[in-house]
């Protein structure tokens, strides 16, 4: 039988949700029927809203797609502005204050407290600029990743820009591809350094050389979340440029007729891979999907990829000053866990004016990156006072910072992440040293198993759960070690388990001085990792207490919002009105 959720999609779903979505926007939260949020709450997705979490009652959390990451001139100050005129709720985050950008690790934007009276306004400032939320989340296309620089970068073999724009214009808003068993993400790469992370994507298109010319070959079925991650797999197929979307358009088309519709945890195209493997799902594309005979797979670039592959060398994101074909710059950011307060956002926006040609990408690192820099400009962009905070040189440890949503907004999440990996970063930046050949350190913080912050792919693997300390229940992580990409991905192995929070830092820490005590001539922490076993590391990895306080140990999931001064449900303001006044309670 058909789950629930395809029950919900088979009565309203697709580009239908809108007109539902302004009528409840016209006529107030209280208008959506109590006994049917959790259907509307699931197909508002597919225009890019997630309701918050529970104390949070009557907010949403508003994702706006940008394909390959790339902000057009313009485009910015918008955001920035949308963030600070509708993103400010009734609790201020100590951090980043009441308004915020999150940039995510699929490209993307993420704005908070936003109240669904304000979506006709948002959406219309949004596509004056040529900007949607369609699709952003929900079982469909979801925004397309890539190289963030593609187009403008002298390590390409191939501007795979043109072929994700092409794949975003078919694909988004198309009801041919609305209504997929379950999200579908895509990546394409078309540099010699992997930046697309095609390992962790549904489908993916890495550059291929075949007969003298530069295509792509297709992997399929990779992803992370949910403990069961998969690093897709070759399918044997090689396409140019101009058939990328053809394929496309066969491998999301297989999906939507052969994914799973009956068990929504099965219903990714990693597990159809599992069950049919690489030769049958090539067969099936052939078949059933295309209409032109597939090429079989030509020679790739893996060897040359250095992404995130924890070698120290060639471009492990892109962060810092490098030049483009035309001779202009491109300078990298570095926003520490991918969050920007909105007056940052805008002043982002003037800089990208003055000193760029205003064009702004985003990486799937949570870094922005302004375009196209005339040489004589960089001096003085550089000593601009916003570059004091997101610099374009920082150290390893604000430079690997990722984090997740955390308990802070989102339902799923069991720990506290965005202010927690922020005090870790900056604890780890003043108590200790890598070696001196490691400047690249990557620690990922996910705050649930559904790793949207890619735990499972960095030197340091963070997870959150929870644990008992001096008989009190808190915060604690798992410590996962030595996960990468490159030309030879693998995932983090787990060998530390609910860690008390507030031990954490002093785990890495003892780890870290390990390393530097035990590694052989010019050996990588990811190479360290893979020489020893689960056994010897976890004698490594020794938690302790240390001079860093932790103000999160609490348990962050049972408040109505972790920073606020009354933090337990009872004390929640909402849900709230159109102009965020609390409405009378229905007791």
């Amino acid at each position: 039988m058909p789950t629930k959720v395809e029950g919900w999609k088979d009565e309203i779903y697709g580009n239908e949700i809108r007109e539902h979505l302004m009528e409840f926007a016209e006529e107030g939260w209280e208008s959506i029927p109590e006994d049917e949020h959790d259907a509307w709450f699931e197909r508002f997705k597919w225009w890019g809203l997630y309701h918050q979490r529970s104390g949070q009652e009557s907010y949403f959390m508003m994702r706006i797609g940008t394909p390959n990451g790339v902000i057009k001139p313009g485009q910015l100050e918008v955001i920035g502005e949308i963030a600070r005129d509708y993103a400010s709720g009734p609790a201020d985050n100590p951090e980043f204050g009441p308004a915020v950008c999150d940039w995510t690790t699929r490209q993307s934007i993420q704005l908070h407290w936003i109240k669904i009276e304000d979506i006709p306004e948002i959406f219309e400032k949004l596509e004056s600029v040529g900007l949607s939320t369609q699709q952003a989340c929900g079982d469909s296309w979801r925004n397309i990743v890539g190289c963030p620089v593609a187009g403008k970068d002298k390590h390409e073999h191939v501007d795979a820009w043109p072929v994700a724009e092409e794949l975003h214009e078919t694909f988004k808003g198309n009801d041919d591809y609305a209504n997929l068993p379950r999200k579908w993400k895509v990546a394409i790469t078309g540099c010699d350094e992997g930046c697309g992370q095609g390992d962790i994507n549904d489908l993916a298109f890495e550059p291929a050389e075949k007969n003298g010319e530069v295509g792509f070959n297709v992997r399929v079925g990779g992803g992370l979340s949910r403990k069961e991650a998969r690093l897709a797999r070759d399918i044997d197929v090689w396409v140019p440029a101009d058939q990328a979307a053809d394929v496309a358009h066969g491998m999301s088309s297989l999906f939507r007729e052969y994914g799973d519709r009956e068990d929504r945890f099965n219903a990714r195209i990693k597990f159809l891979m599992d069950e049919w493997g690489p030769e049958k799902m090539r067969q099936v594309l052939q078949d059933e999907f295309v209409d032109f005979e597939l090429e079989t797979a030509g020679e790739d670039m893996r060897d040359q990829y250095t992404y995130n592959s924890g070698g120290q060398t060639g471009h492990n994101d892109h962060v810092g000053i490098h030049e483009q074909p035309d001779g202009n710059y491109y300078v990298g950011l570095n926003v520490l866990v991918g969050r920007m307060g909105a007056e940052d956002t805008l002043e982002l926006a003037e800089l990208a004016e003055e000193y760029g040609s205003g064009e702004v990408r985003l990486t799937q690192r949570q870094n922005v990156i302004i375009m196209d820099v005339p040489e004589e400009n960089l001096d003085d962009l550089k000593s601009e006072p916003l570059l004091e905070d997101y610099s374009p040189n920082p150290s390893p440890f604000m430079r690997g910072s990722i984090a997740c949503t955390g308990t802070e907004y989102c339902s799923l999440s069991i720990v506290e992440t965005k202010n927690r990996q922020v005090r870790y970063a900056r604890w780890l930046k003043d108590n200790v040293s890598l070696p001196d050949d490691h400047e690249d350190f990557h620690i990922h913080l996910s705050g649930c198993t559904a790793s949207c912050a890619q735990p499972q792919i960095a030197d340091i693997s963070l997870r959150g759960m929870k644990t008992r300390k001096d008989g009190e229940p808190v915060e604690a992580l798992d410590i996962g070690l030595g996960g990468g990409l490159g030309e030879d991905p693998r995932f983090a192995d787990w060998v530390e388990m609910r860690v008390p929070a507030d031990e954490v830092p002093g785990a890495i820490k003892n780890l870290v001085n390990s390393f530097k005590e035990l590694r052989g001539d010019s050996e990588t922490f990811r190479d360290f990792v893979e020489a020893r076993d689960e056994d010897t590391l976890a004698d490594l990895v020794d938690p302790e207490e240390t001079d860093y306080h932790d103000p999160y140990m609490h348990n962050t999931k049972m408040t109505w919002y972790p920073y606020a001064e009354d933090d337990d449900m009872q004390s929640s303001p909402a849900p709230t009105d159109g102009d965020g006044q609390p409405l009378p309670s229905d007791d």
